[in-house]
């Protein structure tokens, strides 16, 4: 059975390094990838409004291979999961600790 290659072991020390905290660094990659698949999300429902119609018939279910094709290619789409984990781990993200606003 071979492993599946999109899954990365990724080393909870080196996640934890960047706030000191590991339960706090998961939750700021958890809101960064919220917002991107919020902002995904949102583009995605942009190009489908384009093919919506105010009768849906059968043959235009078939027939519209636009629409299959722009939901495949965000299908194919890297995970915001992994993106945010990216970016967390590049410095690319800014954040404030709840410690520092007080």
């Amino acid at each position: 059975m071979a492993a599946n290659p999109s899954i990365i072991t990724r080393d909870t020390d080196k996640l934890a390094a960047k706030t000191g905290n590991l339960y706090e660094s998961v939750a700021i990659i958890s809101r960064r990838s919220r917002q991107i698949a919020s902002k995904t999300k949102e583009e995605l429902n942009n190009k489908l409004a384009e093919f919506a119609s105010g009768i849906d018939n059968l043959e235009e279910v078939f027939e519209n291979r636009e629409q299959i094709e722009i939901s495949k290619f965000y299908e194919r789409q890297p995970k915001p999961t992994g993106i945010a984990i990216e970016e967390f781990m590049e410095d690319k993200l800014f954040w404030r600790s709840s410690e520092e606003e007080a």
